[in-house]
């Protein structure tokens, strides 16, 4: 695990981001790696590519159980730094339609982060590809990543799979190399920093998957792995960088926080969590719950929605272009609360991005991946 409270930023990255975010009182990231190397990334892979997905259908969706008390209002927040934009970038070869389109287009970068929790299950939240030099950042809670009930240790065999549907994978699958995650999440679980960036490597698309002996397994020079005792080889398609499949969404930090944003993700409740959704709304700093079981939740922008678990870590997205199919990243969804204690949800709410949020998306930007197969 990497650890450092210092303010770094590349000569590469201030080209990338406006303004001079100031970072947050406390400071600090940590790094944690996810897949070491192409051969585990290969596996990784192929656990969730068995079977024709067999793994992705199977998974549920995850939420902590963040059931809590009202939210009672109070004071809005006031930016302590400078605003700081990303702009959003387009896939390799984009051409923007001639004429917008009368209903809102659901944005490529959003998909499914799957993995298995600390219990063995498999499980999926909301995620979003986000622009970056290296263009291979994944955007989602830092509870999606990190098990939010063994702080610091971070989830097994975690995926992106943008668009996901029914357990299609109709980008390719990216694997997670590198979890960036706020200091004060990664040590104490603090949710006003419940965000995380992720470098994945290269899309890739497991074919001809076939289960072999030990010896066929040991002559075969593509893509293998052993999984549950069982040897198994492949054809691998290398798809290639995520921000050149599908693009990225753009990222603001610092802002004040009553942007009107659209909220894209695969929520479950009233949904089925399989195929993406989306809600629109107002953000609002007038929020702060007074359970102290929600670990400092006092610095959090909420919007009102009747979203569950599934949709954690879904982007929400201001200035969203529908016709462009992109925007600008200013939260994802970590709690979903029931305000009036009716048994049903009614607001969602996101960790305020500040300079401390730019800070981990500069440090998870510097990082170049790489391709799965040789």
């Amino acid at each position: 695990m990497l650890r450092n409270s210092a303010f770094a930023v590349g000569i590469a990255l201030s080209l990338l981001i406006s303004g001079q975010g100031t970072a947050a009182a406390t400071g600090g990231w940590a790094a944690d790696t996810l897949a070491a190397g192409p051969a585990e990334a290969v596996a990784v892979a192929g656990y969730w590519s068995v079977g024709n997905g067999a793994a992705l259908r199977r998974a549920t969706a995850f939420g902590p159980g963040n059931l809590r008390p009202a939210f009672t209002r109070t004071g809005p927040i006031v930016p302590s730094g400078e605003q700081g934009t990303v702009e959003p970038g387009h896939e390799a070869g984009y051409e923007p339609p001639a004429e917008s389109p009368g209903t809102v287009t659901h944005p490529k970068t959003v998909g499914k982060v799957f993995f298995v929790d600390h219990e063995g299950r498999e499980r999926w939240c909301s995620a979003t590809s986000v622009e970056s030099a290296h263009r291979n950042v994944v955007a989602t809670a830092a509870h999606c990543v990190h098990d939010p009930t063994r702080v610091g240790t971070p989830m097994d065999k975690w995926v992106f799979v943008p668009a996901a549907y029914t357990g299609k994978t109709p980008y390719g699958v990216y694997v997670g190399m590198r979890a960036w995650t706020h200091h004060d999440y990664d040590t104490a679980g603090d949710l006003d920093a419940d965000y995380a960036f992720v470098n994945v490597y290269d899309g890739v698309r497991l074919t001809a998957i076939t289960q072999v002996t030990p010896a066929q397994y040991d002559a075969h020079t593509g893509p293998k792995w052993i999984q549950g005792g069982l040897y198994h080889t492949a054809a691998a398609q290398n798809v290639g960088r995520l921000g050149d499949v599908v693009g990225g969404q753009g990222l603001r930090y610092n802002t004040r926080p009553d942007a009107e944003v659209y909220t894209f993700g695969y929520p479950t409740g009233d949904y089925s969590g399989e195929s993406m959704r989306y809600t629109y709304g107002r953000l609002s700093s007038r929020y702060v719950t007074a359970d102290p079981a929600t670990n400092n939740a006092d610095s959090h922008v909420g919007v009102l929605s009747g979203w569950a678990a599934g949709g954690d870590g879904a982007p929400m997205l201001g200035s969203y272009n529908n016709r462009l199919r992109a925007g600008y990243l200013h939260g994802v969804v970590g709690l979903f609360v029931d305000q009036d204690r009716d048994g049903r949800y009614d607001l969602m709410t996101s960790a305020y991005f500040d300079g401390g949020t730019a800070e981990v998306y500069r440090r998870a930007a510097e990082v170049a991946t790489g391709p799965v197969t040789g």
